[in-house]
């Protein structure tokens, strides 16, 4: 029998920050976190078949699954040094698991779409060079839907769950905090709506009743903080096709730091 998988929310940090040097902040600002996804193949205990990453970076109408089977990289920032363009990550697709996941989605009434073409945005590449630096597990991306609701994405998770017992980890990749401006300029106000709204999450996701944690998720834009923690939900949408997939799995925040002031968490179910 194959083990099943935990699902996580990972923090993916900004542009192609472990590959260049630090421009902002002070020169270990990225170091925690760095850190945190090194360490993430040694403390899941077992390797994956396959990884299925819902990246903050890809929206599109319905569903869309990468199916390429040798997927480039999409350099989808702006602005950084020239050698943040050369980067290479050769992580196959998964052309197999691609169909699986459309037909656990189709099951659970989702029309999706396919994309043959796409390369794996930063929101993948960047963090796995650092959790898979050998570029030797498959990885297929799925989109988040546009309009970004919470209950369709919690329900996104939930249709996929099966895959946790068919070595596939389930990833949501995105950031706990994403407002660039407050980021940039540091201020007191955006640290004081981090910190409320990290805490609140937190709560949220570690709720012990599945329905109860849906719930709190579903009205995430109602909590202390959060409009100023996610003027646009896109970072954190990734984190509802997690707690969707854990089924009744507890959550807990494995990462937790202060970037720019702002608190940054990561998430692990199961």
């Amino acid at each position: 029998m194959t083990q099943r998988l935990p699902t996580l929310f990972i923090p993916h940090g900004g542009g192609p920050w472990p590959f260049m040097p630090v421009m902002h902040g002070p020169p270990d600002t990225w170091d925690r976190l760095a850190d945190y996804l090194r360490g993430l193949d040694k403390s899941l205990g077992l390797r994956p078949k396959a990884v299925l990453v819902i990246s903050g970076h890809w929206e599109e109408p319905r569903p869309t699954v990468n199916v390429g089977a040798e997927p480039p990289l999409l350099f989808d920032y702006y602005n950084f040094p020239e050698n943040t363009y050369r980067l290479t990550y050769p992580a196959p697709g998964a052309p197999e698991l691609a169909h699986r996941v459309e037909a656990l989605l189709a099951g659970a009434g989702f029309k999706t779409d396919e994309d043959g073409e796409r390369g794996y945005d930063h929101g993948v590449f960047i963090p796995f060079m650092l959790v898979y630096p050998d570029a030797d597990v498959p990885i297929v991306q799925l989109s988040l839907q546009e309009g970004l609701d919470p209950a369709t994405h919690l329900a996104i998770g939930r249709a996929l769950a099966p895959l946790r017992d068919e070595g596939v980890l389930i990833i949501g990749s995105g950031m706990s905090y994403h407002n660039l401006r407050e980021l940039l300029t540091g201020s007191a106000r955006g640290n004081d709506a981090s910190e409320h709204f990290d805490a609140w999450l937190t709560n949220a996701v570690e709720e012990p009743d599945t329905g109860a944690r849906d719930n709190k998720l579903r009205h995430w834009s109602e909590a202390p903080g959060a409009l100023n923690a996610h003027p646009r939900s896109e970072h954190l949408l990734p984190l509802m096709v997690a707690a969707g997939a854990a089924g009744t799995d507890r959550g807990r925040r494995v990462f937790n730091d202060r970037i720019w002031g702002k608190a940054i968490s990561g998430f692990q179910f199961g």
